[in-house]
Order: C-alpha cells, then sequence, then structure tokens
C-alpha cells in the first residue's frame, strides 16, 4: 500500500537510484594512464565497447571531414599533427558516418563510440591516431 511516508522516500530516494548512469560519462583523461606515456586500465578493458566520453571538439583537420578530435580542454589550434609514437595523452580521435558539424572548440560536447586502439592512419588526411571512437556521435 503506498502511504504519504513511502511516496515520499521513493521520491527522495529516486535521484540516488539514477546517479549511477553519471558515472558512465567519461572524461579524455580515464583512458589514459595517470603516468606514464599507456592506455588506462580502463581503455584495455573497454575496447570494443560503446562509450561515452566528454571533451572539447578540436578544430578540424579539413573541411568535410569525417572524424574529429577530442580533447580534455579547449584547443584553438592543431597541436597534435603527430605520429603514433608522440601521441598526447589528452584526445582521441571520434569517427562518424556524417561529416562532422563543427562545434566552436570552447564548448564542451559529449561523444558516443565504439573504442579502437592501435596506430591507425585516416586514408583522407593522414591523421595519425592510436585511440578512436568510431560508428560515433556527439552532440
Amino acid at each position: 500500500m503506498l502511504t504519504r511516508r513511502t511516496f515520499l522516500a521513493s521520491a527522495l530516494a529516486a535521484p540516488c537510484l539514477a546517479a549511477p548512469a553519471a558515472a558512465d560519462l567519461l572524461k579524455v583523461r580515464d583512458l589514459y594512464q595517470v603516468k606514464g606515456r599507456g592506455l588506462s586500465d580502463l581503455a584495455q578493458q573497454s575496447v570494443g565497447q560503446r562509450l561515452e566520453i566528454e571533451g572539447f571538439m578540436a578544430p578540424p583537420l579539413k573541411a568535410e571531414s569525417r572524424f574529429f578530435v577530442l580533447t580534455k580542454m579547449p584547443m584553438a589550434v592543431c597541436p597534435f599533427c603527430e605520429t603514433e609514437a608522440e601521441w598526447p595523452n589528452d584526445i582521441i580521435a571520434v569517427y562518424t558516418k556524417r561529416i562532422v558539424d563543427v562545434t566552436p572548440f570552447n564548448v564542451k560536447i559529449t561523444t558516443s563510440g565504439v573504442l579502437e586502439v592501435g596506430a591507425y592512419t585516416d586514408p583522407d588526411t593522414g591523421f595519425v591516431s592510436l585511440l578512436r571512437l568510431v560508428d560515433a556521435t556527439y552532440g
């Protein structure tokens, strides 16, 4: 039987029950080791899984691209045009099915995609990535 007391108790508990879903939203830094240049245990265990990661869209390397780089902090210029040996530990390449609508570099976005690791060279731009989200969406 639903009484006023049980209704209030369940209404007050509902936000606490929903809180773990927010923990599923990752930050770029969660995918890298705290010290060193390697990937975190979380990244290693999440290969092939769909993840949600928040960050900032770096300025695109070329117009009408199907990928962008997600960074942990806003970046107005391209600081990551390097080889995989020099891959920074604060970015992730994001590959989408559609041409990317550029978001201002200082607006936080959330991406969702399947995690891939290992060196990959984009055939259109020559951009080399070590860590990627594929089949991704963002907003």
